[in-house]
């Protein structure tokens, strides 16, 4: 590959970080092909079931997040730290934070609603 295109260097620390609801924090960066999120879930903490045409890979860092899947909302994991999970398109998921938890998210392609901030489902 021809240095035509260019390597990218991020410090998380010089990355904007939004304030979702109940006290969940997020930083992401992004190229066209992938985008990696930090987020921070306070215990307690609900992400709402939606869906999305994304992969997501979710891998816990520290603390616990139960997940629960499909339609039915009738299959739950509990994702612990130094554990992945992946999440395929257009599967209905939600999670609540067991623990305080840290984890990164991995989606390909990027979640354009992320990007554009109508992810609603996600925001105060």
């Amino acid at each position: 590959m021809s240095r035509a295109t260019p390597v990218v260097h991020t410090k998380w620390k010089d990355v904007r970080e939004d304030q979702m609801r109940m006290g969940i924090t997020r930083k992401f960066v992004h190229s066209n092909d992938a985008m990696v999120a930090q987020i921070t879930l306070p215990k307690g903490s609900i992400v709402p079931a939606h869906r999305h045409d994304n992969e997501q890979y979710t891998y816990v860092l520290t603390g616990a997040l139960a997940f629960t899947f499909y339609d039915e909302q009738d299959e739950e994991i509990v994702v612990r730290a130094g554990e992945i999970v992946l999440i395929p398109s257009g599967v209905l998921h939600s999670a609540v934070a067991v623990e305080d938890c840290f984890e990164l998210d991995i989606f390909t392609p990027p979640r354009a609603d992320w990007i554009d901030g109508s992810d609603a489902y996600l925001r105060k």
